[in-house]
């Protein structure tokens, strides 16, 4: 096990987990330098089952012992006391364990369509914590795949991959570019496209009827405005959440689980027989 030592938080071998609550540097400079921290030690071994390859780690004392026994051993663990954790990454690591991870190939739209019969689609959902919980209620609530906007948040993102608990590694994901063009994707491989609206004339949601055969695709809009009008006028049909109490809408995060278990997969009851 490559173990080194870090006390002093300007190392150059650490630079990779510098600054992670600067969301702006973050954003530069993950995708272009193809990687993304994994926070906490089953995040972690989540990636790693995923198939992500770690190229280091860096680690408090308490949590050496955890360091996967398998790890290669090419790849350097950084060990750092609780102070210098902190200046490095600028936040207190409460988990005691990162690994900075190398990004696969990303996927194309085409492809994972043609392998989903229940997908998610969101536009312009730039919250970190929004978009990982989607990714939470998709991989757990029967959703083959998640596509996204170009505006939308990097789904490896430290906040997103943890706010999904590595869910995000579970759920194939794509970008459609250009937007709202891409959209037409959805009709050339025969989904039937649900809007969520809290619009009045929606239809409501326990009154929609689809087959579990059916080839679905619940469009999703930002936390704010909602879905653009072009975005809008792709859909197949218009569908509402009835709210009570003079409640207008939910957070997005929220309508997604509500939608994800109404529509997705539903698995097959196991009984005694």
């Amino acid at each position: 096990m490559g173990i080194v030592e870090i006390d002093d938080p300007a190392d150059e071998r650490v630079r990779d987990y510098v600054g992670l609550t600067d969301v702006a540097l973050r954003r530069r400079r993950e995708p272009a330098e193809g990687l993304f921290i994994a926070e906490g030690e089953l995040v972690i071994e989540r990636a790693r089952r995923a198939g992500y390859r770690p190229r280091s780690l860096l680690v408090g004392p308490s949590k050496l012992a955890g360091v996967p026994d398998d790890l290669d051993p090419g790849v350097p663990i950084y060990l750092a006391g609780p102070d210098v954790l902190a200046t490095i990454t600028g936040f207190e690591v409460h988990r005691g364990a990162l690994a900075a991870m190398c990004r696969s190939l990303p996927l194309d739209a085409s492809d994972v369509l043609d392998r989903a019969h229940r997908v998610l689609v969101c536009e312009d959902i730039v919250s970190h914590t929004n978009l990982g919980a989607i990714f939470r209620s998709a991989a757990g609530l029967g959703m083959d795949a998640v596509l996204l906007s170009p505006r939308c948040a990097d789904p490896l993102y430290r906040r997103c991959v943890r706010v999904s608990m590595g869910e995000v590694f579970a759920v194939p994901y794509a970008r459609l570019n250009p937007w709202p063009a891409a959209l037409s994707l959805l009709a050339d491989r025969g989904f039937a496209v649900v809007a969520l609206t809290p619009s009045p004339d929606a239809v409501p949601l326990d009154a929609l009827r689809t087959g579990q055969q059916q080839r679905l695709a619940l469009l999703l809009g930002s936390e704010g405005p909602g879905l653009t009008r072009a975005a809008m006028d792709t859909a197949t049909i218009r569908v509402r959440i009835p709210m009570a109490h003079g409640v207008d809408s939910l957070n997005v995060a929220a309508t997604a689980a509500i939608a994800c278990y109404a529509l997705g997969h539903r698995p097959v009851p196991t009984g005694r027989s």
